[in-house]
């Protein structure tokens, strides 16, 4: 494999310098002219190559003077925007002057679209476009940059890891509770990884959302498409772009536990308030107080004392571009690096903090092989390189395992702590003392495409046909040991020592390591045609594409090893009349190895039509509606992912059990007569621009889905099968609907060019049909509701006392005192039991995302700023930090519990009735699991909606006097602030990572503040 490797990587390289030089001419003579616009007044700027020799290029002075060297035999082109490319032969001159012209023909606005480009005006697809100026990432993750900044993407990060920091994205929200329900990703046509891609190398963004705009793909767009196309190679003189930043991390919001004194004070309360005697004396209280023994009451932040309070990130850019008329291309390198949080990292021979760090390249060339033939050929990939501690994903378990006294970094003796083994443990011998995880990982993708002009056939006729070949390999290296590790006692022994008792045995140096690798050959080929008749636009596109994606280590499961095969036939035809009445017609023929034979292909149409009601003779005196086009589609598209292959194949294993000796024990039960999930999909937008400047998109849609795969979970047991048995079968269905839309605003007001923008995203799901037991509790079931609703019981506040309890349904999950959580009796029968949990709120996930920004420019300075916020969206408090106590000894506690406020109190240990609140925040403190208190409820509820200052950007440009003494034609500095305010009502920690943790409670890697410092220089 890496033979072949790196024969296609030489097969790129050669072709590309080759088909470069074709052109290469000696340069004999140097020419000197003057440029001139049709008034005769001098033209800056312009771009001035010679014709057929790559990268030989200059522009015109302010004077429109230039200076170049080429062949007497040679032509100069003459490039300006707005203005007719011109050529001039030079026959042998030494000085030329030349006049430009306006452009009679104004460009028209296009939109990129499945399997090409449209005129913006004929789109009737539903169709969002994010203008690549907007992308500003953080963390090297493009995923991260989606939320507020596009219309009809609904996107949560719950991480702020190197590494593992990208946001879980849906087009138009969750749509099938299946095994795929996210978008598709197309980079340059081939399906790739979103957070793959430098974002400097991007040209064009945009999503497909409905099913007139996805069908071309077929089954592969059901959940929409996102297609990046990447930067290509222009006509004109080479231009160097380096761009190098250094940027600044620090958490936007961490929980804050109690310390020490108040712990213990806490702990006590938890105990008495219980009828418990005390968990420390007046004597521990005072020696933890005063920090008179570090050893066994050692009154540590663990957050403090492992993390620091900024880490840094690097980023580096370099882009080469240019061309001429035979040959363009275009060339980029990029470093990315990020480190973490963790302090110590030179404690060991290695390096304990978080390291990671990508590398990028990217090589597009292409080649006007005759008149009508160009030839695309692409390279690009990454290299990525982690460094870990062994025990990261145990750390922040054990920061809210530990409290602030339960074991201090190390014993005075040198000797390792621990409360307990694993996430027990001391996190300081955690983070230093237990090894290292290296992670690599190489991704290498390449594309040859040759574009044919049919016109000799017909006007209008084109030929395009693409191979790609990718491969992905990693590798991880895990060198793990383990100290002795110790607890101490309560107290010391006669002379003052500690009195140890070992918890665990060292464990020497052991090597792990691990590697997998894929690949994926991909082949397409379309025909398209484009033409006007009069004022009749006919177009039409016949696409084939197949694929071959292997697994190499797929172990021993020969269905892992198979190659996984996929092709489809899918065809567009699109009418305009007077580009007043546009119609479309989609259809995608998908094959899938997931069927049987009978059912493998699905056929799966799609239409649209649109009517631009501003090209309308009565509309003309409405002068301040410029451009008003209504939308609306209806089509079909299947999906085949169900997260297992081949489910119609019956599995079976030896097993033993059978009285007359070993048998055979089925696996899996094949189910017969799958077919595609079928997600039926209804669009109407509106396109309005008004006063010019004002442009308005809004979508309304519904997605209803059906024929959704999933194990069965009603079949009776008498069919003798086990839950790991269950078949798979078409039995669910799903509704999501809702709206997207986004709106802009441009103006010039003297020298300050203004830009207003906003979206929004609201989407919603019901599971309509869903397979399980049959429960005499509707709002038990799953049908009925949203995917992944929260449900818990409905807390009534506390109670009051003891006429309060003997007055109110019977609580059967334990015995309550006043203050404990008071439930309703939601069925009515008197009880307080399992048979009382409900729906209750919103899902975890967000429905509504949206976002508004704002951009100026005035002279040398530029600023932006965008606003991103999220709602409908609850999660529940849970886990030790959030439930004080409840696991006695092991568990911090938050620093919100600390204030009486917000916690019921007794009087009988403050002293006054006023303590005694029914509608604190945390009720009477236990010490230990409570079994009424510490579940799911309307009490630890959280809203987790907020609204952020996404990015702010500040730049200046340095005047041009300046520059070009430094042959620089621009150079801009800036500095770039990520996540730097968040309002939410949630204040214990950022409301997006929600209850996302090991144990909940804010329990992961924090999200990021960032700020960055850049310089963006172009020669």
């Amino acid at each position: 494999m890496t033979k072949y490797i790196g024969k296609v990587f030489a097969v790129f390289v050669i072709l590309q310098f080759l088909l470069l030089s074709v052109s290469a001419q000696v340069k004999d003579i140097t020419i000197k002219g003057k440029i001139t616009d049709e008034k005769g007044q001098p033209m800056p700027y312009v771009s001035v190559i010679v014709k057929s020799q790559p990268g030989i290029g200059t522009v015109s002075d302010e004077g429109g003077n230039f200076r170049i060297k080429a062949g007497e035999n040679d032509y100069l082109v003459f490039n300006f925007l707005g203005y007719e490319k011109q050529e001039m032969a030079v026959s042998g001159k030494t000085t030329i002057t030349i006049s430009l012209k306006p452009s009679i023909v104004q460009m028209e606005e296009v939109t990129v679209v499945g399997q090409g480009v449209q005129r913006k005006v004929s789109v009737v697809g539903a169709i969002s476009t994010l203008d690549v100026k907007n992308l500003s990432v953080t963390g090297g993750q493009l995923s991260n940059s989606l939320a507020g900044n596009i219309a009809g993407v609904i996107a949560v990060q719950r991480s702020g890891e190197p590494g593992k920091n990208k946001s879980e994205f849906w087009i138009r929200g969750i749509s099938t509770f299946g095994a795929n329900a996210s978008a598709m990703v197309l980079v340059d046509g081939i399906e790739r990884g979103l957070n793959e891609i430098s974002p400097e190398d991007i040209a064009s963004f945009s999503i497909l959302k409905d099913a007139s705009a996805t069908a071309i793909y077929g089954s592969r767009g059901a959940n929409g498409v996102v297609i990046i196309n990447t930067k290509r190679g222009v006509e004109g003189k080479m231009e160097i772009n380096f761009k190098t930043e250094y940027g600044l991390n620090s958490p936007t919001g961490t929980p804050t536990y109690a310390e020490g004194g108040a712990y213990a004070t806490l702990a006590n309360e938890a105990a008495q308030t219980r009828g418990r005697d005390y968990i420390y004396s007046p004597a521990e209280l005072e020696i933890i107080r005063y920090g008179l023994d570090k050893d066994l009451y050692p009154n540590i932040n663990w957050r403090k004392e492992l993390m620091k309070a900024t880490a840094p990130n690097k980023r580096g850019v370099l882009t080469i571009r240019g061309g001429t008329a035979l040959a363009r291309y275009y060339i980029s390198a990029g470093y990315n690096n990020e480190k973490g949080m963790f302090k110590y990292g030179n404690v060991q021979q290695y390096n304990t903090n978080i390291d990671v760090s990508r590398y990028n390249f990217r090589s597009n060339l292409d080649v006007n092989l005759t008149g009508t033939t160009v030839l695309r050929l692409g390279l690009g990939g990454w290299i990525e390189d982690q460094d870990r501690p062994a025990a990261s994903g145990d750390m922040w378990n054990a920061i809210s395992n530990l409290s602030p006294i339960a074991t201090p970094k190390e014993y005075s003796n040198g000797l390792a702590p621990a409360y307990g083994t694993g996430n027990l443990m001391s996190p300081y011998v955690l983070l230093t003392n237990t090894g290292y995880n290296e992670y690599s990982a190489t991704k290498v993708e390449t594309n040859i495409e040759l574009s044919q002009d049919l016109k000799f056939i017909t006007p209008g006729l084109k030929f395009t046909g693409r191979f790609s070949y990718d491969t992905w390999n990693d590798g991880s290296v895990s060198r793990l040991h383990m100290p002795d590790i110790y607890r101490a006692g309560t107290q010391r022994d006669a002379t003052g020592n500690l009195i140890l008792r070992k918890i665990a045995s060292a464990n020497p140096l052991a090597l792990a390591y691990g590697a997998s690798s894929n690949k994926r050959f991909y082949t397409e080929a379309s025909v398209n045609y484009d033409r006007t008749f009069g004022k009749h636009r006919i177009g039409g596109l016949l696409f084939y594409f197949q694929q071959d994606f292997s697994q190499l280590n797929g172990g021993l499961d020969i269905r892992t090893v198979i190659p996984a095969r996929n092709q489809a036939l899918s065809g567009r035809a699109t009418y305009s009349y007077d580009d007043k009445y546009m119609a479309e017609f989609n259809f995608g023929y998908t094959g899938s190895e997931n069927f049987e034979k009978k059912s493998r292909f699905g056929l799966f149409p799609a239409i649209a039509v649109g009517y631009m009601i501003s090209n309308e003779p009565f509309m003309k005196p409405i002068d301040w509606i410029s451009s008003l086009k209504i939308r609306a589609s209806y089509g079909e598209v299947g999906n085949d992912r169900l997260g297992t292959r081949f489910p119609y194949i019956t599995t079976v294993r030896g097993g033993n059990g059978y009285i007359f000796g070993p048998g055979l024990v089925t696996d899996v039960v094949g189910a017969q007569n799958l077919t595609w999930e079928v997600a039926k999909k209804y669009n109407i937008g509106v396109d309005m621009l008004v006063f010019k400047d004002f442009n308005v998109t809004v979508d309304i849609f519904q997605d209803n889905r059906d024929k959704i795969f999933m194990l069965r979970g009603n079949i009776n047991y008498v069919m003798g099968l086990s839950n790991g048995q269950m078949p798979w079968a078409n039995v669910g269905i799903m509704q999501s609907k809702g709206i997207d839309g986004t709106m802009s605003y441009s103006k010039k007001i003297g020298e300050v060019s203004l830009n207003l923008r906003g979206n929004l995203t609201y989407a919603t799901n019901q599971v309509i049909d869903y397979d399980e037991a049959s429960n005499s509790l509707y709002y038990q079931q799953t049908r009925g509701y949203k995917w992944s609703q929260n449900r818990g019981l409905i807390a009534e506040g506390l109670f009051k006392d003891k006429d309060d309890i003997a007055n109110s349904p019977l609580q059967t999950y334990g015995p309550v005192l006043p203050g404990d959580i008071k439930y309703k009796d939601v069925n009515g029968d008197g009880l307080i039991n399992d048979r009382d949990i409900v729906p209750i709120s919103n899902t975890r996930d967000p429905s509504v995302i949206y976002g508004f920004g704002l951009s100026l420019n005035y002279k040398s300075f530029d600023a932006s700023v965008l606003f991103q916020g999220a709602g409908n969206s609850d999660f529940f408090l849970n886990g030790n930090a959030a439930y004080p106590f409840t696991n006695g000894e092991v568990g911090n506690v938050l620093d919100v519990v600390n204030n009486p406020a917000n916690r019921w109190i007794s009087r009988d240990i403050s002293g006054t009735i006023a303590t005694e609140n029914v509608n604190a925040m945390f009720p009477r403190l236990s010490y230990g699991y409570n079994a009424n208190n510490n579940r799911e409820s309307t009490l630890w509820l959280r809203n987790a909606r907020y609204l952020r200052l996404k990015n702010l950007e500040l730049g200046y440009s340095l005047p041009n006097k300046f520059i070009k003494k430094c042959y620089m034609s621009r150079a801009r500095l800036y500095l770039i602030a990520a996540n730097l305010l968040t309002i939410s009502d949630f204040k214990l920690w950022d409301p997006e990572l929600g209850d996302r943790g090991q144990v909940g409670a804010g329990l992961s890697y924090p999200l990021m503040r960032t700020v960055t410092f850049g310089l963006n220089v172009t020669f």
